[in-house]
């Protein structure tokens, strides 16, 4: 089984969120902390507001927060609203089934109960579970440093180059001399 990006995002946000509780944060603080596109990130926080799970504050000073108790928040709901199409495969569709076997073929079956006891254990944590006291805090240090200020490697975790919001390569590197110095070079030191 493999989530959609929009549920795996959606799921950083309330851990990011959940490790910052009761402060605001932009959606430009969130992506560059996981280094994902802000522009995606968007639209997941869209998704998440819609089902309640998060308060949407617009303007300058606006931002994102927790619009539930994080005890509140069961992981396999949230889950169940970032992905509404749990289709594990093209027999759940009826719509779009093409597989000649379906009405003999006992894999449905079996998919369907494995798919309901994975968001059964998901319904069985919270988000509060998931960030436990000592935990939030490592957690809201590491995305803290991660984020930093905007551009370039954060200065406390040198290795950890951030990608601008937006993109989803890290930066190529500056050019270097340009072409005709650097023939002008090759050609002095013949």
């Amino acid at each position: 089984m493999h989530l959609s990006l929009h549920a795996d995002y959606a799921l950083r946000v309330l851990i990011y969120l959940g490790a910052h509780p009761g402060e605001r944060h932009s959606t430009e603080q969130i992506s560059r902390a996981y280094g994902i596109s802000k522009h995606h990130l968007v639209r997941v926080v869209q998704t998440m507001a819609e089902h309640g799970y998060v308060t949407v504050t617009p303007g300058r000073s606006g931002g994102v927060t927790l619009a539930k108790d994080p005890g509140e928040i069961l992981l396999g709901e949230a889950v169940r609203c970032a992905e509404p199409n749990l289709h594990l495969v093209e027999c759940f569709d009826k719509e779009t089934n093409t597989c000649p076997i379906v009405s003999v073929c006992g894999l449905k079956t079996y998919l369907q109960e494995a798919l309901h006891a994975f968001l059964a254990e998901l319904d069985r944590h919270t988000l509060e579970e998931l960030l436990p006291e000592k935990q939030r805090g490592k957690i809201a240090d590491t995305l803290t440093r991660i984020s930093g200020p905007a551009g370039g490697a954060s200065p406390e975790l040198p290795g950890i180059a951030r990608r601008p919001s937006g993109v989803g390569k890290p930066r190529r590197p500056a050019q270097q001399r340009p072409r005709d110095q650097r023939a002008q070079g090759d050609q002095s030191a013949q």
